[in-house]
């Protein structure tokens, strides 16, 4: 049976991976790149490595480990290499800019995204808290239509931390006037978004698609619209 939290005034998202739908975005974003440089290669192959890969220099870049022109170039570099592609430092740099320079612009959300945005307009403040880079995931948002929504969007880049550190939950918890005991935070990373927010004071649920079992104590939608079991 799941509990609704009645004293919840805010909610606050992740974005990428949560609502904005990344991996559909970026393929989509690639083919676009590729297609433009003449890069000739089996998309399937390259997404096969590339995912798991921009994960795991995002989790670097998470952990204060490499800078973001080492995690834009690194992820790159690291899957050409696995699928022995061979090109240029040069071209890496120059997909890396066109790369990001059109990612934004595709805008598929996750199934239900709208449909529970619109439900928990009317119930709760919302807002976004990300680790994603300022200009981009604001493109991202006004492209797919869903900045209205929010009262304010918080980005590691104005804090100077990144989540899990408990000062960006602060900051955005600041900016929005909302008191922690009655915060929500939803998101698709364990460490980032869910253990992130409860280290921080805040309750918070995991959206993963996955069916994988988690701990007993967090609580798990595998679908947006299951949100209005707790909201």
């Amino acid at each position: 049976m799941k509990t609704r939290n009645t004293n919840i005034t805010d909610v606050f998202f992740d974005l990428d991976h949560t609502l904005w739908d990344f991996e559909k975005n970026s393929a989509l974003a690639f083919e676009t790149v590729f297609k433009m440089q003449d890069i000739e290669v089996d998309m399937a192959e390259f997404l096969h490595f590339y995912v798991p890969i921009n994960r795991a220099y995002w989790e670097k870049y998470r952990k204060d480990e490499i800078t973001q022109k080492e995690l834009r170039y690194g992820r790159l570099k690291d899957t050409f290499d696995l699928i022995n592609y061979t090109v240029s430092d040069d071209l890496v740099e120059l997909l890396s800019v066109e790369y990001i320079h059109y990612l934004p612009k595709y805008n598929h959300l996750f199934d239900g995204t709208v449909e529970i945005l619109d439900y928990l307009k009317t119930k709760y403040n919302l807002h976004i808290i990300t680790n994603g880079f300022a200009e981009i995931q604001g493109n991202k948002m006004n492209n797919s239509y869903i900045s209205h929504y929010f009262k304010t969007i918080t980005n590691s880049e104005m804090v100077g931390v990144k989540k899990p550190n408990s000062l960006i939950f602060d900051y955005a918890l600041d900016l929005a006037k909302a008191k922690k005991e009655n915060s929500i935070m939803i998101g698709d990373c364990i460490e980032a978004d869910v253990q992130g927010a409860l280290d921080a004071g805040l309750d918070a649920i995991l959206f993963t698609e996955s069916t994988e079992q988690v701990a007993e104590n967090i609580k798990q939608v595998n679908h947006l619209l299951e949100l209005k079991k707790y909201l």
